[in-house]
């Protein structure tokens, strides 16, 4: 009998000036593939040379340099850490050259969500009462006060809030008053208590430390309200005291924080926080550019998209500078890249400290390679607009915000700027969720996809077996209006959310 023939393991070819192929499948020594033959084990998501790249010749992918060959390297190679490296290069930054005019649906024309049209007019996806701590001190009273309310039962009267969260943190003193600490912890504080998804605020204190809740107060115009109040433990006399104290604030807010219904709303009130985490030799090729094609379908129905991370656009930013709307948008972007070289060195790091160890194992080599797939996010349209982290935005369409690449302390960022629904694509599996912006998550493979089916909202690891990336794009897109409109994301339902608040915390810590 004859031997039945053996299918050749799948591949990617992802750019005509590629000196690779990533691998779908994995790949045997002997095995040919793209005219070459395999000289060693290439596991899936990793990358095989497809010519002889010279010491020193750049590897390629996307089309763009990902590193640098740190030996010889034949054709049929696996290519990663052993013989790729990474070194400074200069990079093209030009400017606004790919910007265009958005083609904007008219407001009849847009697609639409049920969402809670607050009293300022902004529109959120959950309704949410939050206990926000000014110090690391007064965390635990806003859990209790979280605790009592939780076990009262009272919660079965109010169907239409989402719950009392505690969101607490590990600063708020040792600081600069006037640092650049200090002013991005009131920045994300306000942030939170404004956000859309919020529908009242307990603000609770211990008294003595450096982030001093009246100075806030003042800052913003903040004044105590139907929906927002605030105590410290020192004046209200001490833990039991200030338990009692905000529990009788959050009862006093339930009855008014029910009474907001859902209404149809256009997709434009929609702002999408964009993460990836846990990324892999598949992000860049499936996922990520999977939901850029959603971010275009947002824009194009008025809707705003925020992607972030900094480190993780470091060898992608040249590309993004292109598509500023003006020529000042795209510089600001690269002050960040020089501001971000500058705190790694200063800090006895370098920016190819990230990928992280799991990232590597799923595949990617270099910051360089993780950077071009995690730049796919943010679609094709226009960049109108460069934040600082936590900044509210104020601007439609595609933009960008300062953040770090580690994924509570960027998402924390982006929903202090306004987000009220978040996408998070990964490929070795984040457990992550967000309160009280829904996190929708997209796994980049269907091995993942399977294994985590519990915590997984979206398989594009079918745009691997044929899908295209617009369908997918169009899939996505309608999760965030369902999700949006109430359907909850897995991460809500595991009950994800309340550890990951997590601010920026930079500076000295005295």
């Amino acid at each position: 009998m004859l031997d039945k023939p053996t299918l050749a393991p799948r591949v990617v070819h992802l750019h005509e000036r590629d000196n690779l192929v990533v691998a779908v499948d994995p790949i045997m020594p002997g095995s040919v593939l793209h005219g070459v033959t395999a000289k060693n084990r290439v596991l899936k998501g990793h990358k095989m040379a497809t010519a002889g790249i010279a010491q020193g010749d750049p590897i390629l992918k996307f089309g763009q340099i990902i590193g640098f060959a740190s030996k010889p390297i034949e054709p049929g190679e696996w290519l990663h850490e052993h013989n790729v490296e990474m070194h400074a290069f200069a990079r093209d930054y030009r400017f606004a050259e790919d910007a265009r005019p958005e083609a904007v649906l008219p407001v009849e024309a847009r697609a639409t969500f049920q969402g809670y049209r607050r009293a300022n007019g902004k529109v959120g996806t959950r309704n949410y009462l939050a206990i926000l701590t000014s110090v690391n001190c007064s965390a635990s009273v806003a859990r209790f006060i979280a605790r009592e309310i939780e076990q009262s039962g009272i919660l079965s009267d109010y169907p239409h809030i989402d719950g009392v969260i505690p969101l607490v943190h590990g600063t708020g003193c040792g600081m600069d008053h006037k640092g650049e600490g200090a002013d991005i912890l009131k920045r994300t504080q306000w942030g939170y208590a404004s956000n859309p998804n919020m529908a009242g605020v307990l603000m609770v204190g211990l008294g003595c430390e450096v982030f001093q809740i009246g100075r806030w107060k003042e800052l913003y115009a903040i004044e105590e309200s139907d929906t927002f109040r605030s105590l410290t433990i020192q004046e209200t006399g001490g833990t039991r005291k200030s338990v009692e104290a905000g529990v009788a604030a959050i009862r006093d807010m339930l009855p008014l924080a029910n009474r907001v219904q859902r209404e149809t709303v256009p997709a434009s009130e929609l702002m999408l926080a964009l993460q990836c985490g846990g990324s892999d030799g598949y992000s860049g090729i499936t996922a990520n550019p999977a939901l850029g094609a959603a971010v275009d379908l947002l824009v194009k129905n008025g809707g705003t998209a925020i992607l972030s991370e900094t480190p993780e656009i470091y060898g992608a930013e040249h590309l993004l500078t292109r598509r500023a709307a003006t020529r000042e948008i795209g510089e600001k972007l690269v002050d960040l890249i020089g501001w971000w070289e500058e705190y790694t060195a200063r800090n006895r790091g370098e920016m190819n400290n990230n990928p992280s160890p799991g990232n590597k194992a799923g595949g990617l080599t270099t910051i360089l390679e993780k950077s071009l797939g995690a730049a796919a996010k943010g679609g094709t349209t226009t960049l109108k607009g460069v934040y600082r982290y936590a900044e509210p935005v104020t601007a439609r369409g595609f933009v960008f915000m300062d953040t770090p690449g580690y994924d509570p302390v960027s998402a924390t960022g982006q929903v202090a700027g306004g987000a009220n629904v978040l996408r998070f694509t990964t490929g070795r599996g984040s457990a992550y969720g967000c309160k009280p912006t829904p996190s929708i998550k997209l796994a980049t493979n269907s091995d993942v996809y399977q294994r985590m089916i519990d915590d997984m909202d979206v398989n594009c690891g079918d745009i691997l077996d044929g899908v295209s990336i617009a369908e997918k794009g169009r899939e996505i897109f309608e999760t965030i209006l369902r999700v949006a409109s109430g359907e909850r994301s897995k991460s809500e339902l595991l009950g994800y959310g309340d550890a990951e608040f997590l601010p920026w915390q930079i500076g000295a810590v005295m």
